[in-house]
C-alpha cells in the first residue's frame, strides 16, 4: 500500500488479527501515511468495526515527516468531528494520548492497538507510549478514520474492504 508493505495478520493478545483493508492518507497533493486496520472479525459495516469489542488494530505508516502537532491536531479534529458529545468525557485521556505522540519521520510507524479490558496500547517508532483505558476512547479513536465524518472517505472505504 503506497510502497509499504502491511502484512496479511498481525498476532496479538495470542490472537490472529487479519488486515480488514488498508489506503494512503493524502493532504493536497501530499501522501502522508499508509493505514492498515487490523480485525479479530473482519467487517465492512463502519459502525459495527467501530462498537464491536473485539481486539483492533490501526497501524499507521508515514510517508513523509510530520511534527507532533501536525498529528495531534488532526486527532483532535477527528474526534471533534465524531464524537462531539463525548469529548468533555473524553478530553483528559486525548490530551495523555496526544503527549504519547512524538515527531515523525519517513518510514515511522504509529500502532494503536485496542484490547477489551485493557484500553489502548499506542506504540511509536517501535516504543510503547502507554495505554489509554475505556472503550469510549478506544471506539472515538477509531471513528477518526471509520466515523461518519472521516479524515478522509476514500481511505475510510479502503479500511472496510472497499
Amino acid at each position: 500500500i503506497g510502497g509499504v508493505d502491511l502484512p496479511d495478520t498481525v498476532t496479538v493478545e495470542g490472537k490472529a488479527l487479519k488486515l480488514n483493508g488498508g489506503g494512503i492518507r493524502t493532504k493536497a497533493i501530499f501522501k502522508v501515511y499508509a493505514a492498515g486496520l487490523y480485525l479479530e472479525t473482519p467487517g465492512r459495516d463502519a459502525a459495527s468495526v467501530v462498537s464491536s469489542d473485539q481486539v483492533k488494530r490501526m497501524t499507521l505508516v508515514l510517508l513523509r515527516g510530520l511534527d507532533k502537532g501536525k498529528i495531534t491536531e488532526a486527532i483532535t479534529e477527528g474526534f471533534e468531528k465524531n464524537s462531539k458529545a463525548q469529548l468533555p468525557a473524553l478530553k483528559a485521556r486525548l490530551d495523555r494520548f496526544n503527549a504519547m505522540i512524538p515527531d515523525l519521520e519517513k518510514g515511522d510507524q504509529i500502532v494503536l492497538t485496542y484490547v477489551p479490558g485493557k484500553g489502548t496500547e499506542v506504540s511509536a517508532k517501535g516504543a510503547a507510549k502507554g495505554t489509554i483505558e475505556g472503550k469510549n476512547f478506544a471506539d472515538a479513536l477509531f471513528s477518526v478514520w471509520l466515523g461518519p465524518n472521516p479524515v478522509q472517505e476514500d481511505l475510510k472505504k479502503a479500511l472496510l474492504g472497499g
